[in-house]
């Protein structure tokens, strides 16, 4: 019988690999260990989700205080500084890092630095310059859970821009900023800029933001950013980036120019698979470097597997956490465990923040007769104050069967109100349901149990 120096080794210290490591050895008493090159926390504790709404509840405060005039506040005097934000940011963020080594250190989890390259189906080599470097350990399996990493287009320039990685970090707040994308990062960002008196502008190839969102929640975040101040350049390409006097000069299209002080990139993320030792022990990877696993989380080399952003699956936290428990159930506890990804609750952080779970109208059209019901209102704590903000809320059901089929929402606390719907879909909940349900009033969250008369079906396109 062979005899290895562990039974589980994880390749990364995020949210996942930390979760399958702790409870595998928690729950089943296995001899586990962690391989880190960066923080323990992952992306999303140390550069991305945590952080970032750090950012967004400090850049609201503008708002608030505006708003808070029509309350009979007066005109407090409030000044912002960036460094400050940033400082305190850190200091939680070294918090939540102490919180994970001591998770690991309670369950018995060792903690290696370095990166982690496999050299065979049992055995890791750790590089890097830290204490764990040029060690070697074998484990009875391997777990990848490295994540993803931004990715960057290839034009000239691309040098001089940033990533959600380092705005997180910038020592000084720019006047102006241009963020090519329109995915949740980049909208995330623009919200948090834009709030802070940058001058924000948003390039995007296509017509509209957040592809593969519900489309009225698109068009909805669009008009509502706009109304903000945010300058967003449609069906727009940069072409190239030139750095003259620590400003930056962007070729739009053919022949536009725009210049800014900051160039941020949110053009999506890459599977972090790269250098080490995937394909070179026939890890099937696909196209865009991700790793292939079966419902298990198995790989084509049994006794690795993988799970988190670096399988391309759905990239959440909340999934890799999810993910990581199937993975220690199937491995250690004899129960092959799979996740379930219909109806995952989604929040984007943006300004103002949008939840949504289940399906768009347009995927629901393709294989239901549904109904539409929509909302349009302004919120209540906008009505002393007189700020311009609606809030939008819609929800699809299949005609037959009265089932809910999704809820989309724009509009302050959507991401509260959408945990709590995630539970209605996820039990089956039907129209009758919400209908059946007495609101709270007076809040916003009642008008998903009061919305009557579906839109015409011509209005919900």
């Amino acid at each position: 019988m062979t005899t290895y120096d562990y039974d589980l080794i994880t390749i990364g210290g995020g949210s996942g690999g930390v979760r399958a490591s702790r409870f595998a050895a928690q729950q089943y008493g296995i001899r586990a260990a962690v391989i880190e090159n960066l923080r323990i926390g992952g992306t999303c504790v140390m550069r991305g989700c945590v952080p970032k709404k750090l950012l967004v509840y400090g850049a609201h405060f503008a708002e608030d205080f505006e708003d808070a005039r029509g309350y009979g506040w007066g005109d407090a005097e409030a000044s912002f500084d960036w460094p400050t934000l940033i400082a305190n940011k850190n200091v939680e963020l070294d918090r939540l890092e102490g919180v994970y080594h001591r998770l690991l250190r309670d369950t018995g989890v060792g903690e290696l630095t370095g990166t982690g390259r496999i050299v065979d189906p049992h055995t890791v080599e750790i590089g890097g310059n830290g204490p764990d470097g040029g060690k070697t350990i074998t484990g009875k399996y391997i777990l990848i859970a490295t994540g993803g990493w931004p990715s960057l287009p290839d034009i000239r320039g691309i040098e001089h821009v940033i990533t959600s990685n380092e705005a997180l970090d910038l020592e000084t707040l720019p006047d102006s900023i241009a963020i090519v994308g329109g995915g949740y990062i980049a909208v995330e960002f623009a919200g948090i800029f834009n709030a802070l008196g940058v001058d924000t502008h948003i390039i995007i190839r296509a017509e509209n933001v957040l592809r593969g969102f519900d489309q009225a929640v698109r068009d909805t975040l669009h008009s509502e950013m706009v109304k903000k101040g945010v300058c967003v350049h449609q069906e727009t390409v940069v072409r190239s980036i030139e750095e003259q006097g620590g400003r930056y000069s962007l070729r739009l299209n053919d022949d536009q120019m725009l210049e800014v002080g900051r160039v941020m990139y949110a053009t999506g993320r890459a599977p972090n698979t790269k250098g080490i030792g995937l394909e070179e022990v026939g890890v099937a990877l696909t196209a865009k470097g991700a790793v292939v696993v079966d419902d298990y989380f198995k790989t084509s080399v049994d006794s690795i597997y993988a799970l988190g952003d670096v399988i391309d699956r759905v990239q959440l936290t909340p999934v890799a956490l999810a993910e990581g428990m199937a993975v220690a159930h199937t491995l250690f506890g004899d129960k092959p465990t799979a996740v379930d990804y219909t109806n995952i609750p989604t929040a984007v952080f943006s300004t103002p923040p949008i939840g949504t779970v289940g399906l768009t109208e347009e995927e629901a059209r393709r294989e239901h007769d549904v109904e539409v019901y929509m909302a349009h209102f302004r919120p209540m704590k906008y009505t002393l104050s007189g700020r311009d903000e609606h809030t939008m809320m819609k929800l699809i059901v299949d005609r037959a069967t009265d089932r809910v089929l999704g809820c989309h929402m724009v509009g302050l606390d959507a991401a509260e109100m959408t945990q709590a719907l995630g539970i209605a879909l996820k039990a089956g909940a039907t129209k009758a349901h919400f209908d059946a349900t007495i609101g709270i009033h007076p809040t916003a969250a009642e008008e998903w149990v009061t919305m009557r008369q579906p839109v015409r079906p011509e209005a919900a396109e």
